[in-house]
């Protein structure tokens, strides 16, 4: 008989519970927004940024992790996993994305299908790239600033931070550390029996080049893309035969094109530590380096090796992010816990709350643009 009884209260139990997890579940299921609110887009409101977030065979899982950090309903993103990533990453990509209620609602993600193989030689890069631009135009011309970033990147502020920051910087500007000082360079890929030569010859055009992480206006990027004269596609068929063409091509194009050269701002807004003289990569970033990291006042920050301690710290204390959530910001509705995820109900997308990131990015981009009003350091 005692056993009987056991059995029965076993039996409750386990329905009690079941009854109380479904009932939940309903109560979620009839609260949380299933429509998006309306993204307004215009002076009087946030700007909004377009990400392509680029990465190869195995990289699948760190292309979402990135994602999911520099979410916003507000942005646009294309995710391109290169020509030798399998089948089966693709798909788990693609499943990923379908498992964010968010993305869902919102739509703003893409996924590139067949792409082509990429090279250091050439202007394959720097065409994946205008290609994307052209995607991302045609999806939705009303971001505002184009932002490149690969699977060994991440972020060092949240989406809230960067459009607060950025509301109150011209729209026209781009943020591209560029220099007509070749020498490193070639002394650099010397070593590989490859020299880079600038066109000069008919055009008396003057060669830029620096890190090919930037931070582009959408009004020069259209330039690029529909070039109403020729230049962008007299460099393009150039840079076809430099090596690392895409750590010369926007630079030399934006410093030679007379209505943008005027809007260059010299630094990349990314917190990287090199060697003296650099090498062809930055170092791998890790926990020991986050406090340098968080107080650099940059907005993103590579390399990383994949799933290093060091993005947990990132997520916790900088983007307060739970492991397979987006980054929260003022437009999340729910209240965060173990078990519900502040950003699977949402308000008005349109508000943006900065934090204490802000502050430093702020002084980082007021330095800069001082540097642009003085034309001390424009295309030099």
């Amino acid at each position: 008989m005692g056993a009987e009884k056991k059995w029965l209260f076993t039996l409750f139990s386990v329905v009690f519970l079941s009854v109380f997890l479904l009932l939940l579940y309903s109560i979620s299921a009839f609260t949380s927004k299933p429509f998006p609110s309306a993204i307004r887009h215009g002076a009087h409101y946030p700007p909004a940024f377009a990400y392509y977030i680029t990465g190869g065979r195995g990289d699948s899982d760190r292309i979402f992790r990135l994602l999911l950090a520099v979410y916003h309903p507000r942005n646009r993103y294309l995710l391109h996993l290169g020509a030798d990533a399998t089948d089966a990453e693709r798909l788990a990509l693609l499943s990923d994305l379908k498992s964010v209620p968010v993305v869902n609602a919102f739509g703003n993600v893409d996924v590139l299908g067949k792409v082509d193989r990429l090279s250091e030689n050439g202007a394959s890069k720097i065409a994946a790239t205008l290609h994307a631009v052209s995607i991302l135009l045609k999806l939705d011309r009303t971001w505002n600033w184009f932002i490149e970033l690969s699977a060994l990147d991440y972020p060092l502020i949240t989406q809230d931070d960067l459009s607060h920051v950025f509301a109150s910087v011209n729209r026209s500007v781009n943020f591209i550390d560029h220099t007509s000082d070749l020498a490193w360079k070639d002394t650099l890929l010397s070593k590989k029996n490859t020299a880079l030569h600038c066109y000069r010859e008919t055009t008396n055009t003057r060669c830029f080049q620096s890190s090919p992480w930037s931070v582009l206006s959408r009004s020069f990027l259209e330039y690029c893309i529909f070039g109403w004269d020729n230049l962008p596609r007299i460099l393009l068929m150039y840079f076809n035969n430099v090596i690392l063409s895409e750590e010369c091509y926007f630079h030399t194009v934006i410093c030679n094109a007379p209505e943008f050269s005027n809007t260059t701002v010299n630094g990349d807004l990314r917190y990287m530590i090199w060697d003296s003289p650099p090498k062809m990569e930055p170092h791998f970033l890790g926990v020991s380096d986050f406090d340098q990291m968080a107080q650099s006042g940059a907005a993103f920050a590579r390399q990383f090796k994949k799933d290093d301690p060091v993005l947990d710290v990132v997520d916790r204390e900088i983007l307060k992010r739970g492991r397979y959530r987006v980054t929260p910001g003022a437009w999340c509705l729910s209240h965060s816990s173990w078990w519900t995820d502040p950003c699977s109900e949402w308000d008005d997308v349109n508000v943006v709350k900065a934090g204490p990131q802000a502050k430093k990015l702020d002084e980082t981009i007021t330095n800069f643009l001082d540097d642009l009003n003085s034309q001390t350091n424009q295309c030099k």
